[in-house]
């Protein structure tokens, strides 16, 4: 049994692997100042409403972006699982060329999403992650990270109209039942959720563009969509074709198996 940890900005994905399939998995808050015995303690309560026990687990993933967090993280591998945890870092064996300015500032999950999408699509693949931001990246069909796009995140920008206008509340994300708000809620819902739809589609768009010019022999990237909030644009943005919310733990149990090899 592996473990894999998807850390955000906002939220943290747990992935319980067996072999190459996805067992459990659950979405908690990122807990900034939280301490590896803390740690500890919560997921031997998660493990409680599985059939597995912490003696079934063999390896442990990190892909963090939250620096704070990182310690106490791969102290509670340590001290609570007795594994030595695989952490997404400049160095870690990937498999994937980054042909950006400085590959040691892509962010992990960037990088990790990157390695899980050429994986399976085995082409040229645009990757979109609605995450604390919205990141499009780029993978050619060779299977290099060509670089990207990071764009704010819905639900921070939604919270940021919330605090700097007085009178908006803070809504609920998720589509509303037209385009043409007949109401506050649902005029806030529309420019959220079809403003970013129409974003993406932009941004993707322009990436294809410029993909066609760069490097005229590639073929049509495959669109995917990740992180917790793709499903709700599986809808409304027409350039997604896929859809994988979990991508990211399918790059750690790659990332994670092509250091083991060694």
């Amino acid at each position: 049994m592996l473990v894999f940890l998807d850390v955000g900005n906002t939220n943290t994905v747990i992935g319980l692997f067996e072999g190459d399939e996805l067992k459990v998995r659950w979405r908690i808050r990122t807990g900034r100042g939280v301490t590896s015995d803390e740690y500890g303690i919560f997921f031997s309560e998660l493990l409680r409403t599985t059939d597995f026990e912490k003696k079934d687990i063999e390896g442990v993933g990190i892909a963090c972006v939250v620096p704070p967090v990182l310690p106490s993280l791969i102290e509670w591998s340590r001290k609570s699982l007795a594994v030595e945890p695989m952490v997404v870092s400049p160095g870690i064996k990937t498999g994937m060329p980054i042909h950006v300015d400085n590959p040691r500032e892509v962010g992990a999950d960037r990088i990790v999403n990157a390695v899980a999408a050429y994986e399976r699509y085995k082409t040229a693949v645009i990757i979109v992650d609605f995450g604390t931001a919205t990141t499009i990246d780029f993978v050619s069909s060779r299977g290099v990270f060509e670089g990207g796009i990071i764009a704010p995140g819905m639900a921070i920008s939604t919270e940021a109209l919330f605090k700097s206008a007085s009178k908006l509340p803070r809504v609920e994300l998720m589509r509303p039942p037209r385009v043409i708000g007949k109401n506050t809620v649902n005029a806030m819902q529309s420019g959220i959720v079809f403003g970013y739809a129409g974003l993406v589609d932009a941004l993707v768009g322009r990436i294809k563009k410029e993909v066609s010019l760069e490097w005229p022999d590639e073929p049509d990237p495959v669109v995917v969509a990740s992180g917790g909030l793709s499903s709700l644009f599986s809808e409304v943005a027409e350039t997604i074709g896929e859809i994988d919310e979990f991508l990211t733990l399918q790059g750690l149990r790659i990332i994670y198996a092509r250091n083991r090899q060694e």
